[in-house]
């Protein structure tokens, strides 16, 4: 938080909306930044399995920027989320048990991999806000009242559902507690993936009538998953998204905050890398929002000296033009974004050392692994 003191608010604005997708709107945030009113982030996570790179580094290195900007920074750990969603074993007790016991402590351990100060994060958890604060419910309602039922079932693509897909009533109560979520804790920035957004518009849309400010909102980018993508049956550019994004059900399309050095490789190595394509692949995409998020970064590519010898690219935009001129092979990039991740996700492995952390990890394993 100390950074946060010498900024002007031109470069917490700067810091903020750095590497984002979208701001919803750039100037109701440095409007609120001019107020002088304290910045109250929020992030929600369905507990819904490991925490993998797109939850565990890529969003908490925006985390970390809304920390430095000085925000109080609060992680959502939304048990109830994950029971209407059939998380795990569908029950809300396992639900509520991992969110501490598994969750919390790998949202650590990543923040430990990024730079970060584990003991600065606030982690607050749905089913004890709930049984403290019984208006939520009440909010609830309010949300809902103000929403039509159509808009709701299209925000339950933050689900990770299509738009019209069968499921039981109790989906279209989660867009309405997640709007919630946010007026209960008094966010004023609501951040998630892109994926997210339509239930944010619906919390910003809904903000008047329950009586609560309009969140500003911000959304950073979903990383792609390791696999070719199917894009047969993606109509529009939202379902385009979803078949695009790496996936905690789909355990070879992402790479875990804990896997081992191993896993990284091999997962790394059999990724969809089309030589010479820079817009439908993982390996670029992971380097231009990973490797390549802070300025100044480089990646240094070892080569042997009858391929041309080692390369070091000082820019994305550096690595992506040698890349799409097929200056670069697939496989010499794949061997090195590897290492960089194994370098990277270090502390996160030793932190998953410990025998507790260590017995939540294979619980969490157990959990989510299919039936042979």
């Amino acid at each position: 938080m100390e950074k946060c003191i010498f900024m002007t608010n031109e470069e917490k604005l700067k810091l903020i909306t750095r590497n984002l997708e979208e701001t919803l709107t750039e100037e109701e945030l440095k409007s609120l930044l001019e107020s002088g009113k304290p910045l109250r982030h929020y992030i929600g996570f369905e507990i819904s399995g490991k925490v993998h790179l797109g939850t565990g580094l890529a969003t908490l290195l925006k985390v970390k920027d809304l920390h430095d900007a000085g925000a109080e920074t609060v992680i959502w750990l939304a048990d109830w989320h994950g029971w209407i969603n059939n998380k795990l074993d569908g029950t809300l007790e396992t639900s509520q048990k991992m969110a501490r016991q598994y969750f919390e402590e790998a949202m650590k351990a990543a923040y430990l991999c990024i730079g970060g100060d584990p003991e600065t994060l606030v982690f607050k958890q749905g089913s004890e806000l709930y049984s403290d604060r019984p208006e939520f419910w009440a909010m609830v309602v309010k949300v809902s009242k103000a929403t039509t039922i159509s808009r709701m079932m299209r925000s339950t693509t933050i689900m990770g559902r299509q738009a019209g897909d069968s499921s039981d009533a109790a989906t279209l109560l989660y867009p309405a507690m997640q709007a919630a979520d946010i007026f209960t804790l008094e966010a004023n920035i609501a951040h998630a993936g892109t994926d997210q957004r339509n239930v944010h518009v619906v919390a910003r849309d809904a903000a008047k009538a329950v009586g609560e400010q309009k969140p500003v909102a911000i959304h950073h980018h979903l990383l792609q998953g390791l696999l070719k993508p199917d894009l047969n049956d993606a109509e529009d550019k939202e379902a385009q998204k979803l078949a695009l994004k790496m996936s905690k059900s789909k355990p070879d399309s992402a790479v875990f905050i804990h896997d081992t050095t191993e896993e990284i490789k091999r997962k790394v190595n059999n990724a969809f890398c089309p030589e010479g394509e820079v817009e439908f692949n993982p390996i670029l995409d992971w380097s231009k929002h990973l490797v390549f998020f802070e300025e100044g970064s480089s990646l240094t590519i070892k080569r042997a000296e009858k391929w041309g010898g080692d390369l070091t690219f000082n820019s994305y935009s550096e690595l992506e033009d040698a890349y799409s001129k097929k200056e670069l092979h697939p496989q010499d990039l794949k061997a090195a974004v590897a290492e960089w991740l194994i370098e990277k996700l270090e502390p996160a492995r030793k932190y998953f050392e410990d025998p507790k952390r260590k017995a939540a990890l294979e619980e969490i394993e157990r959990l989510t692994s299919k039936p042979s």
